[in-house]
């Protein structure tokens, strides 16, 4: 279990190379070469064809270690912004939202008060299916090596929660010792009993995926209520609480088994109100041949409709995660299934950033929640009697409780969006005497509002409006050492006239078609993707990246298609003045 000495001194000198140059594929460490070939003989042979968005990391196997790499490497640590974002909104959670919780008896109706470890905690993807789907396989594939207490097989074999995260050697740390350590966020997994903390544990793994990211694998979901009996606890109340505190929500098929059970069902419900994080993956896709895939694809999608109550149409990707890939496997879709792969894989690699943002977004949410629970609480306080008749009083408020909200409503200026299930609320309120619960006081709730209205969105103005985990080399795929390149130090443009250096004079007219057949995604295009295409140019691997770099006048490592316009624009003025040709900087006309 875990890595060799020789093992991590390999990986470790392979990230190197990746991290020093972005043609380090071009080179043979043999011949210690230190340039890479000149970019007119390869394009001498043609044009490359388009390229996939992504390498390909369909199935495991003893040549595919280059691929993985690849996708490891590009964890990159979080960044010293977003801890201090961390703690600050740490700061502001305890000062200003923790306070109207523990007021309004918060805890008892929606969850306990976060603690320091709960918000600092790594990003969280919770994986979620039936038996033999393929979620510890995806965790092995993702992490390429086992895990303390993994297993895999046909039948059901994960019978526990398992939260798969770094640690400087393989261990396992039993769940009574997971709910109690401060350094864990699992100090809420207390309240559902000594049932449910015996089927869970932390496996603990060196591993440079899990420096970012906590996955965790959830027993395999079986059909029937003998099942959920035996169990012990609630698994649907326990699926809910780590649903909140999940970046990510992976939801596995089988492509031989799309049946949707009754405990599974209950649990895609305990997914209300986190539905943006939710991902469905058709694994085991290349089981099937093109045509049973679009019917299983189709199949799959009813289901869910039936299940899931949203306008909207679900991310599902197709996928197949293998340790070793079946001889029986079907190869018709394999491009496809690629490039879904890939966009899978892109969606974790963002993780670390979008994770930090999430979290703001979390507390905006829990503040809003605790404060209109706030007004819930303090106007049935005020509805009760001062001597008698409490009783009578509090059932008739709570067998109306959908007139009180409406009363709350219009009183305090609410969304309707923003109340509690009336069934849930009610359910909960049996457990309480309403002359206890305290008055609406205005100094909480002040503070709460000032949380709101501006300390948390300050926090988001923090954010950078770029990727930081992006490489250099990512954010320019033609940047090399710098001993490579020749310097430019002419300012002159040549013999092109001065209106072309207008942004009216970007033909975008021609470059759109090639912007769009490079399959762009969100508007915008990679470096990996575009790069194939502007080497067929034959200009000059230094040429491109100094073209890159003034065509990315966002400096996101993306190029939207106004930004690709002008990095065409900026080629054909280098084919038609030469390299004198480039400005410095790009000159502000340029800007649409």
């Amino acid at each position: 279990m875990g890595y060799s000495d020789d093992k991590k001194r390999g990986s470790q000198s392979s990230t190197k190379r990746s991290n020093e140059h972005p043609f380090h594929d071009y080179y043979d460490d043999s011949k210690q070469q230190t340039s890479p070939p000149s970019v007119g003989t390869s394009a001498s042979a043609g044009p490359p064809p388009l390229p996939a968005r992504q390498p390909s990391t369909v199935h495991r196997s003893a040549t595919s270690s280059t691929t993985h790499n690849s996708v490891r490497t590009s964890y990159a640590p979080l960044r010293d912004d977003y801890r201090e974002v961390y703690r600050d909104l740490t700061q502001i959670y305890k000062r200003k939202i923790r306070p109207l919780e523990t007021t309004y008896n918060f805890e008892g109706f929606h969850s306990a008060p976060l603690t320091d470890s709960d918000i600092l905690a790594k990003p969280m993807v919770l994986l979620l299916g039936q038996y033999s789907t393929g979620k510890t396989t995806f965790i092995k594939h993702l992490i390429e090596s086992d895990y303390p207490g993994s297993h895999i097989g046909v039948e059901p074999t994960t019978d526990r929660f398992v939260a798969v995260m770094n640690g400087s050697e393989p261990r396992v740390i039993p769940g009574n010792a997971a709910a109690v350590s401060a350094d864990l966020p699992f100090r809420g997994l207390d309240r559902f009993g000594q049932a449910f903390l015996t089927r869970f544990q932390v496996s603990q793994c060196p591993n440079p995926l899990l420096e970012n990211l906590t996955l965790i694998d959830t027993p395999g979901i079986l059909a029937g209520d003998k099942q959920r009996v035996e169990r012990g606890y609630d698994f649907t109340k326990t699926i809910e609480w780590f649903a909140q505190r999940s970046d990510l929500i992976l939801l596995f098929f089988d492509s031989h088994k799309l049946d949707i059970s009754d405990e599974f069902k209950s649990s895609i419900f305990a997914l209300k109100g986190h539905e943006e994080k939710v991902r469905v993956i058709l694994n085991k896709s290349d089981m099937v041949d093109q045509q049973q895939l679009m019917r299983v694809y189709g199949a799959l999608m009813w289901s869910l409709g039936k299940v899931i109550q949203t306008p909207e149409v679900m991310r599902v990707y197709l996928a197949s995660f293998w340790l070793h890939k079946p001889a029986n496997s079907f190869e018709d879709c394999r491009a496809l299934l690629e490039k879904e792969q890939a966009d899978l894989l892109k969606d974790l690699r963002d993780l670390p950033r979008n994770a930090a943002i999430r979290k703001v977004n979390e507390i905006v949410k829990r503040a809003r929640l605790a404060r209109v629970h706030a007004y819930i609480i303090g106007h049935l306080r005020k509805e009760m009697p001062a001597v008698f008749g409490k009783k009578s009083r509090q059932r008739e408020l709570i067998a109306n409780m959908q007139t009180e909200f409406l009363k709350v409503q219009q009183l305090y200026s609410v969304p309707a969006g923003d109340f509690p299930n009336v069934t849930a609320f009610r359910q909960s309120l049996e457990a309480y005497r309403f002359e206890n619960f305290a008055r609406i006081s205005q100094p909480i709730l002040s503070v709460a509002e000032e949380a709101l209205s501006h300390d948390l969105p300050k926090i988001m103005r923090r954010f950078p409006q770029y990727n930081p985990l992006l490489e250099l080399s990512q954010k320019n795929p033609f940047l090399g050492p710098p001993e490579v390149f020749n310097v430019l130090n002419s300012n002159s443009k040549g013999d092109i006239p001065p209106s072309y250096w207008h942004f009216s004079s970007v033909d975008k007219a021609s470059s759109q078609p090639i912007f769009l057949s490079l399959n762009p995604i969100e508007g915008k295009i990679n470096g990996s993707t575009a790069k194939p295409y502007l080497m067929s140019t034959g200009l000059s691997v230094e040429l491109l990246a100094r073209i890159w770099t003034l065509a990315d006048w966002t400096c996101d490592g993306y190029l939207s298609e106004d930004e690709f316009a002008v990095a065409m624009h900026l080629i054909r003025a280098v084919e038609s003045g030469g390299e004198q040709a480039l400005p410095e900087s790009l000159p502000q006309s340029m800007l649409p």
